[in-house]
């Protein structure tokens, strides 16, 4: 994969202040409410419904499987980042690979890509084929200035991408997360004071992907948000279709464990 817009390519030599700024031109230049063709089949909302309403949603889960979805997680070991890319098709694995960088700032919320997109970005620059979407770990349209991580690789590459997240870094649930969902439920994250999009706008959902069926154990959901050329919806129904026996989306899953094997 080759980046297509170097003016993103991320320089951690920057000061926090042109970080920020960046990012801003980012969040312009990403497509948080086009979905590509390819992904369309993943779900459709019934006409005359809220879209952003997950009990008026209705999954077409038909051909999505066919997509080629690219995972993308990090590990540490000191101050290298290791970040591996697992290619899935159809619940199969077809491609992995990987590149170490050396950090060269500190983990600062909001600004992950400034420390990881160097790695991200030299892992998918070797890929033999370019993969229909990216699920990356790390937020998407969640974030104080609309691009997280998966945001800021989409822009980059312009390539479709989402952004599952293990914890919510901003934004408002539209309703409680106190206490556990059922599997499958979905719930609108909206825009608050801590967010550049006006306040009440949907950028992602907390997303439960699986639950235990026993009131003594819980899972947590997951925080999906666009990162580029897909919508909120459409990022939720990718989250969920590619999950297999964990919560998190299996291509993420598989990268995480990769990672952690190049690590040690």
């Amino acid at each position: 994969m080759e980046v297509v817009r170097p003016n993103f390519v991320p320089d951690p030599s920057l000061s926090r202040g042109e970080m920020e700024s960046l990012q801003r031109d980012i969040a312009a230049a990403a497509q948080f409410d086009t979905t590509d063709a390819a992904l369309s089949a993943v779900g459709t909302p019934e006409n005359g419904t809220d879209p952003s309403d997950p009990h008026e949603w209705t999954d077409t889960r038909t051909d999505e499987t066919d997509l080629l979805v690219a995972g993308v997680d990090q590990a540490f070991d000191g101050e290298d980042a290791t970040s591996a890319v697992v290619l899935v098709r159809n619940g199969e694995t077809v491609e992995r690979v990987h590149a170490t960088e050396r950090t060269e700032i500190p983990y600062i919320p909001g600004l992950l890509s400034f420390r990881e997109g160097p790695s991200i970005l030299a892992a998918l620059g070797k890929l033999d084929r370019d993969p229909d979407v990216l699920l990356v770990d790390g937020s998407g349209r969640i974030h104080y200035r609309e691009a997280g991580l998966a945001t800021h690789i989409g822009v980059m590459l312009d390539v479709p991408a989402v952004g599952v997240a293990k914890n919510l870094l901003c934004g408002q649930p539209r309703e409680s997360l106190d206490d556990p969902l059922p599997e499958g439920e979905r719930v609108p994250i909206e825009a608050d004071e801590d967010v550049t999009a006006p306040d009440g706008t949907v950028i992602g959902y907390a997303v439960q992907t699986r639950q235990f069926s026993s009131g003594n154990r819980y899972i947590n959901p997951v925080y999906v948000s666009p990162g580029h050329r897909v919508d909120a919806e459409t990022a939720a129904a990718l989250a969920e279709v590619t999950v297999d026996e964990y919560k998190l989306p299996e291509p993420i899953r598989r990268a995480d464990a990769y990672a952690a094997e190049l690590t040690g």
